[in-house]
């Protein structure tokens, strides 16, 4: 299991949790290439939503994104976020996390790795 890693707020109101990406190069594309995916990510595109408002927006049953937003935080691409509420109605609120994705093709197969920008906006691999 990845370990949890927790970032200091952003602002008062949300705090920031990311997990170490777990999938392998294959996953990663069989999960880009999955409709209900791009469906997700298109809702999300620049913004930070909850779950319910990717529902909304994808048109996707709520067992279906819960379950590629689980798988896309897996792979590093999208982060959640606990949006804390004063009056106790806190919740989860997602974005894009990932700054690009380079595949490459060798007589071994294909690597994939994904990059996004680490705290001071250096950006980083995460996998290959």
């Amino acid at each position: 299991m990845a370990s949890l890693e927790t970032h200091p707020p952003k602002s008062p109101s949300s705090v920031y949790t990311t997990e170490s990406p777990e999938v392998d190069a294959e996953e990663l594309l069989t999960l880009l290439g999955d409709s209900y995916t791009q469906r997700v990510l298109a809702a999300l595109g620049d913004d930070t939503l909850t779950g319910r408002e990717i529902i909304e927006q994808a048109e996707i049953s709520k067992a279906t994104v819960y379950r590629r937003l689980d798988e896309l935080q897996d792979a590093g691409i999208v982060e959640a976020s606990l949006r804390l509420d004063p009056n106790g109605h806190h919740c989860e609120q997602y974005q894009i996390v990932a700054e690009s994705l380079t595949v490459s093709i060798d007589g071994d197969g294909f690597d994939a790795a994904v990059t996004q920008p680490d705290e001071s906006g250096v950006s980083s691999q995460l996998f290959k």
